[in-house]
């Protein structure tokens, strides 16, 4: 692994992912679209006020009133074209960002997130510092912590930081010349793009992908993940020694990191957060999907199963050995899981409570119901209320397509001073594209 701490990237418009923050072009129509980058305009003032009445219902013991509060604030908007949230807002405004996401079934617990207020961050050295905090804090010992660290948010004068990771943690892809994939095939594009920034992996495996952290006035950077601060989990199965074979691990937090987060019309562009897995999302997702590992056929021959016929149900056989397995594993090592029957109980505790309140629990049902087993679970069998609300965090097409190695922003007519020359980020597989369609939040953040 070569040491690339804080090393300054290349950046071709024409092969690489762009490094360009939102403009406000076409700012209508992106202020309706969750999909689209947001535009920097002053946060709009119905926004703002319901967010300020929110809190000051829900904690009313504030020790300024609200219309002095609303007041400042316009205030602070007419002078400088936003407002900054005190730490209470901001920690308030978190924790209903969490309880407000449909797509998590892990919001029993939303009370309990730690808020990390890092909006004072300004250098990518910084940056880099506060995110591997992050883990150290949210891994906790095994003990994961629910945790969201907040960066600076956009603003009309100057865009927030980004980072173009998916999650602060995730295994490389590499794909040799004859087609096969070593580590997962999801992260073959971004794997791709570091490469060619200069990144110099083992090609093994499990290579922990560095973060790519963008500022503005400055070009991407690239940072190491240092591996002891990446608890990972061996996976074993209790029964079947094979599985020793198979070199399985899967690391314990799961830290979704490229959401922007939206607080009362201040959007938050970097504030990665976490809870802990589901065993589902490793066991019946990850290592299984057709674009991630596949391991379903494998996990079929070592357990000897007939796959000659779909009706002999080796994949429900296998997916269910492969969940024992990775349940097993963490429990053995220590580390914080939850099995999908469990979820799911606590997620109706949940909506029970918020309902008794008199608070809607938005919920996305094809997200909650777990990939496995979801008929006999108690979330299976009911409706939800599938009102979007605000706080939240919302996914950007131009976010995304940097986490999936992909450039956001139309380089047609790229100018000179723009483009790097070629031999300055040449590297093998400049032209693999692959998309993937894992889920972006789950239970409680990521899979």
């Amino acid at each position: 692994m070569s040491p690339m701490t804080g090393e300054p990237m290349t950046h071709d418009r024409a092969r690489c992912p762009a490094t360009t923050a939102p403009t406000t072009a076409g700012a209508a129509e992106a202020a309706d679209d969750p999909g689209a980058a947001p535009d920097r305009r002053p946060p709009d003032w119905g926004e703002v006020e319901e967010f300020l009445r929110q809190f000051h219902h829900e904690e009313p013991a504030q020790p300024v009133p609200l219309a002095t509060r609303l007041a400042r604030v316009r205030e602070e908007i007419d002078r400088t074209g936003t407002y900054r949230h005190t730490t209470p807002e901001l920690e308030f405004g978190c924790k209903i960002a969490w309880r407000n996401t449909a797509r998590c079934n892990g919001r029993l617990y939303w009370r309990s997130l730690k808020v990390l207020d890092r909006r004072a961050a300004t250098t990518p050295d910084e940056i880099h510092r506060h995110l591997l905090d992050h883990l150290r804090v949210a891994t906790n010992g095994g003990r994961i912590r629910p945790v969201i660290s907040v960066f600076a948010p956009d603003t009309p004068q100057r865009p927030g930081p980004r980072l173009w990771n998916s999650q602060l943690i995730r295994y490389a892809g590499h794909r040799s010349p004859g087609g096969e994939v070593v580590g997962d095939p999801a992260q073959v594009p971004f794997t791709d793009v570091v490469r060619r920034l200069g990144w110099q992996p083992s090609g093994g495996p499990h290579d922990i992908l560095p973060l790519v952290i963008e500022v503005p006035d400055d070009r991407p950077r690239l940072y190491e993940v240092p591996r002891e601060d990446v608890l990972e989990v061996p996976i074993r199965h209790p029964d079947v020694p094979g599985f020793d074979a198979l070199d399985l691990r899967w690391y314990a937090v799961p830290a979704i990191s490229h959401m922007r987060m939206s607080i009362g019309g201040v959007n938050y562009p970097l504030a990665p957060f976490n809870g802990w897995y589901m065993g589902t999302e490793i066991g019946a997702r990850n290592l299984v999907d057709a674009d991630r590992y596949n391991l379903l056929p494998v996990v079929a021959d070592l357990l000897g199963l007939d796959t000659s016929s779909e009706t002999t149900l080796w994949r429900d056989r296998a997916l269910v050995e492969l969940n024992v397995a990775v349940l097993r594993s963490f429990e053995r090592a220590g580390v914080k899981i939850t099995d999908h029957h469990t979820a799911s109980r606590h997620f109706l505790a949940h909506v029970e409570r918020e309902e008794a309140l008199g608070r809607p629990a938005p919920t996305d049902w094809s997200w909650i119901v777990p990939p496995l087993s979801g008929g006999i679970t108690p979330v299976f069998h009911r409706y939800y209320d599938e009102d979007e609300l605000k706080p939240n965090f919302f996914l950007d097409d131009d976010a995304r397509a940097r986490a999936e190695g992909r450039c956001p922003v139309p380089h047609d007519v790229p100018s000179p001073h723009e483009v790097a020359s070629p031999h300055e980020v040449a590297s093998p597989g400049d032209g693999a594209q692959l998309s993937s369609n894992e889920p972006v939040v789950s239970s409680p953040a990521g899979s």
